[in-house]
């Protein structure tokens, strides 16, 4: 099992930055894509960003491609997402995510994180 642990979400001026972090429990240097997704209010949940196990910053939603970048320290078992610009639409709760790829693709498990919230003002 693995635990996520998420930090940095707060309030912010638009235009401002803020970084989150995500520390998981166990070593995620192989096997493990990790990402953050976010789900506003009334909204369903989206994918924001993702990286591979190393170190690829394979997706990133339109709406934030160019002002959010993720990274990940494999040493330390975190993966960050540096927001800038942001603006009232990203308000939501962001959710640290990992998927673990068995051997057998059945036997996959995704693991989430409890979610920090993100509210930008005007």
């Amino acid at each position: 099992q693995v635990q996520l642990v998420e930090s940095g979400g707060g309030l912010v001026q638009a235009g401002g930055s803020l970084r989150l972090s995500c520390v998981a429990s166990i070593s995620i240097n192989s096997r493990f894509d990790m990402g953050w997704y976010r789900q506003a209010p009334g909204k369903q949940r989206e994918l924001v960003a993702r990286i591979t196990s190393a170190g690829s910053a394979n997706y990133y939603a339109d709406s934030v491609r160019g002002r959010f970048f993720i990274s990940r320290d494999s040493a330390k078992n975190t993966v960050y997402l540096q927001m800038n610009s942001l603006n009232p639409e990203d308000t939501a709760v962001y959710y640290c995510w990992a998927v673990h790829y068995a051997l057998n693709p059945k036997y996959d498990s995704n693991y989430w994180g409890q979610g920090t919230q993100v509210t930008v003002s005007t």
